[in-house]
């Protein structure tokens, strides 16, 4: 039988790990709807709060800062214990900071949202760093990859309900008040508007913790012992060094190295910028990997393997175009094509429904073609529609439902079932071949690469709210009105999209060089 054939008949996923799989399956879900909402949370509270659109998008820097910042100590976590442990954790801190929602939405702080995002995040963060090479743990390395691609296929119908969620509860409960509209109110009447509106914002994010409770009782009455990435090709895990009664204080001092610093820096600058706010956050957590000998050796094992510490740079430019991308889709239809943010929602759940379709759909071809070469091809389409979305012309060329389709859009659309098999794609390369004793660690790499998302989206907001950038010479040839609604112009919205096209082309560079399955030498 030839080895095509071989790999055809071995399953996905074993049937003793098939319940477990699918509450893994509901996680993914559960932070692809939270991703989704939150991100359109920047234009919710650009309107609510009446701000620009820079402090809006310091949402996108608290939520995938957060997972930047706890990554490691979520791998910490599931080394010293399991990976039920970490997602029992994950999941009570996503709760937790779901009901700091309360609070802040009764207050009406723009802060304390911050806050709790941050919060809601780290449970995410704890989340990701933990079931992702749990699924890999679920069976053979040879279907790692298509494991972790069809779990990860149903993220995005996570974020599909997200998208509806934010549509039918907080974006549908907007009052329609433009921003100089509100200035000319009354306080009492601007406060009873902003009330209603953050009681919605409020709503499904607390609406979400009995879902989450659920799952959570599920995995507190699961007992499995952890298997190895793969029993066949990777060593048994030896107990970690500081396991049985010494796990507990490592995990309490890794806790205190990732949020001591963030509190301490939050409190006594507070004014700091955001992005500073988190870059040096991550400084506590890498220093406590450097001084445990444990983990520095680690450290030390990953950084010398050239397919992991590459795919951590892809898969940092990688998140980061696709927050980027999608937070500012809506900008973008509605200054080009002059239509509602409620409408430009409508093509963002077009862009999140194709972009699930693709992943389906790669994700059965895998079987047959090299993830690798497949994820480079994608990538090649997705840096032509960067230049489509770029130059080609708002010229209506049909409509569907009254909602113009123009090429520029259609393009803007279609980048988003290029993007649909890069994350899982980027992960199960970057991990493949990895000794046993590593993975955990290495994913908490590659979860921290979502930093991209809280770097490159600020990256794409200031070229579209410049009047002056340098990368506005791209497209000079569009018009420079400024639009004091959007606080952006055609050529300033359309110049930004040259920051994805340059995150797509690392993500092509990295398909590229790694697209040859692992061989021995390299294990």
């Amino acid at each position: 039988m030839s080895s095509m054939n071989t790999k055809d008949l071995t399953p996905v996923v074993p049937r003793r790990f098939r319940s477990i799989f699918f509450m893994l399956v509901s996680c993914f879900a559960l932070w692809g709807l939270l991703n989704n909402m939150t991100d359109n949370l920047v234009p919710a509270f650009q309107q609510i709060f009446t701000i620009p659109q820079e402090k809006a998008g310091l949402i996108q820097v608290a939520f995938y800062g957060a997972y930047a910042v706890l990554a490691i100590f979520a791998s910490i976590l599931i080394e010293e214990f399991s990976y039920r442990v970490g997602v029992l954790i994950g999941l009570g801190i996503y709760i937790i900071g779901a009901l700091c929602y309360i609070p802040a939405c009764s207050t009406q702080s723009f802060e304390l949202y911050f806050i709790a995002i941050f919060v809601v995040a780290s449970g995410c963060s704890l989340l990701e760093t933990t079931c992702n090479p749990y699924v890999l743990s679920l069976g053979p390395q040879s279907t790692g990859v298509r494991r972790l691609n069809f779990a990860q296929a149903f993220n995005p119908v996570g974020s599909m309900m997200g998208i509806v969620l934010a549509q039918q509860l907080i974006l549908s409960n907007l009052h329609p008040a433009t921003a100089e509209e509100r200035k000319a109110m009354s306080t009492e009447e601007l406060q009873k508007i902003v009330d209603s509106e953050l009681f919605w914002v409020c709503a499904p994010y607390v609406g979400l913790c009995a879902i989450a409770f659920l799952i959570w009782l599920f995995f507190l009455r699961t007992k499995m012992e952890e298997q190895p990435y793969d029993k066949k090709e990777a060593p048994e895990s030896t107990p970690a060094e500081g396991k049985g009664s010494n796990g507990g204080i490592r995990v309490a001092v890794a806790a205190l190295f990732a949020v001591g610093p963030l509190t301490v820096l939050y409190f006594i600058f507070p004014d700091m910028d955001k992005v500073h706010w988190i870059l040096y956050g991550m400084l506590g957590p890498i220093a406590y990997l450097l001084v445990t000998k444990s983990y520095r050796d680690m450290l030390i094992k990953l950084i010398s393997f050239p397919r992991y510490w590459m795919g951590v740079v892809a898969q940092f430019f990688y998140v980061g175009v696709q927050i980027a991308a999608w937070t500012w889709l809506n900008c973008y239809c509605q200054k080009e094509l002059g239509v509602t943010k409620a409408e430009g929602a409508i093509y963002y759940t077009i862009s999140i429904i194709l972009f699930i379709g693709c992943r389906w759909l790669a994700t059965y071809y895998m079987k047959k073609f090299n993830p690798a070469n497949m994820m480079s091809l994608f990538a090649v389409g997705a840096i032509a529609c960067c230049a489509g979305v770029m130059y080609l012309p708002s010229v209506v060329l049909f409509e569907v439902g009254g909602l113009p389709f123009t090429p520029n859009v259609l393009c803007l659309v279609a980048m988003s079932g290029c993007m649909s098999l890069m994350f899982p794609t980027i992960y199960g390369i970057a991990l493949g071949g990895l000794d046993n004793k590593v993975v955990k660690l290495g994913a908490a790499g590659l979860i921290m690469a979502i930093l991209g998302g809280a770097i490159i989206t600020p990256w794409m907001s200031e070229i579209i709210g410049s009047t002056d950038s340098c990368w506005l010479a791209l497209t000079g040839a569009f018009d420079t009105t400024w639009d004091s609604n959007l606080m952006t112009s055609s050529q300033a919205v359309r110049a930004a999209f040259i920051v994805p096209a340059i995150c797509f082309s690392v993500v092509l560079v990295y398909g590229l060089i790694f697209r040859k399955p692992i061989t021995p030498s390299e294990q």
